[in-house]
């Protein structure tokens, strides 16, 4: 909004500078933070007036043990995460961009199965299936859709949007290591850009909800993809920066900058509720749509690759839990970790909460720093 308001007024330098997505980004995380650091303690005494506390129920004693100080800390905050990041975009973005109304129904698709999934665990609270929401396959249904409705409609902006005969550079597949050769790229066919999108977007909100397990994990490692990606979009948009870099430049994909910064400060105001010990937690709510909007951003900007760098911890906790379900199937009955998602099997063995949470932003940070480095390194 404000973005079109100068766009009316078209008046001074400001005008100039404010066109600039990395800019409206940065202001972007300054808003978004104070929009939910100052309606945080509202939004957590309205949840538990509402009785949506949380009740610990793992299958290993040793781990109720160790989380039971956390039974009735309100779960749901995802709802303020999702007003920062709804109030930094509407604000700050060009709305006219395809991209952000793309952006905007996968936050809100996403957001929506999350607030069912916690709404349902919250009616069954004290009962033998309390901490089950919906099941598996109902949420792997509704993302795979969404995952469909986002590649088609990728596809075909980007179709609309080619001038002429050239190169379909939304198609390219990108491999971080290796400099792409933009006259005669790998086009992915259509088919396989739609599974890679399914994949990516299931995988990815998938991922965040498995890592949300701990005070203030899931958070810290968030706000660290969130200003890679910022970065990221801002350089494949800009079309000289992006030829510098040697990416496929993707126009209209640097308005996702802002996205990625109202996102970044969304979390970070979160954090400040959610940090050890928590006021709130994000839950499905939360969890499902940042994990969402960061594939979808990732798949926008063709660095689906790039994500499995910048998300590295959030590959290590997938890849725990699938290890652990394969090894159980294969041995019949027998563990690889003592408990999956892998934060948790650290926690038992006998690290404090904190410890396991700030290692783990610190794996971030490095996933993080790797990833920029390779960018240089192209």
């Amino acid at each position: 909004m404000l973005f079109h308001l100068l766009e009316y007024l078209n008046e001074s330098d400001l005008h100039y500078g404010y066109q600039n997505p990395l800019f409206r980004a940065t202001i972007a995380i300054l808003l978004s933070f104070l929009f939910v650091l100052l309606l945080g303690p509202l939004t957590i005494r309205a949840l538990v007036k509402k009785k949506c506390g949380d009740i610990p129920d793992f299958e290993h004693k040793a781990l109720n043990e160790l989380t039971a100080h956390k039974a009735n800390v309100p779960t749901m905050g995802g709802l303020l995460i999702l007003g920062g990041v709804a109030t930094g975009v509407l604000l700050l973005a060009d709305l006219t961009v395809f991209y952000i109304h793309l952006a905007g129904f996968c936050m809100v698709w996403l957001g929506a199965l999350g607030f069912i999934d916690d709404r349902y665990k919250l009616l069954l609270k004290g009962k033998d299936n309390s901490r089950d929401g919906l099941k598996f396959y109902q949420k792997i249904l509704f993302q795979i859709g969404l995952g469909v409705v986002l590649g088609f409609f990728i596809l075909y902006h980007g179709d609309r949007n080619i001038e002429g005969p050239g190169i379909e550079y939304y198609r390219i597949f990108s491999i971080p290591f290796i400099k792409g050769n933009l006259e005669d790229p790998f086009l992915l066919p259509w088919w396989l850009f739609i599974i890679a999108t399914i994949f990516v977007v299931t995988g990815t909100s998938n991922a965040v909800n498995l890592t949300d397990g701990m005070d203030g994990l899931a958070s810290g490692c968030v706000a660290m993809c969130c200003f890679v990606f910022m970065l990221l979009s801002f350089a494949v948009g800009d079309l000289r920066v992006a030829e510098y870099l040697q990416y496929s430049h993707i126009p209209q994909s640097g308005e996702l900058a802002v996205l990625c910064g109202a996102m970044l400060g969304s979390v970070l105001g979160f954090l400040w509720y959610n940090a050890a010990p928590a006021q709130v937690f994000m839950g499905d709510t939360g969890s499902l749509p940042l994990g969402g909007l960061i594939g979808y951003v990732a798949i926008v900007l063709r660095q689906e690759l790039m994500l499995l760098i910048v998300g590295g911890v959030f590959v290590i906790e997938a890849m725990s839990v699938i290890l652990q379900v394969s090894y159980f199937k294969a041995t019949k009955g027998k563990r690889l970790f003592l408990i999956a998602p892998i934060h948790h099997h650290f926690h038992v063995k006998g690290w404090k909460e904190t410890q396991v949470v700030t290692r783990f932003w610190l794996l971030g940070a490095v996933f993080a720093v790797i990833a920029l480095a390779i960018t240089k390194l192209r």
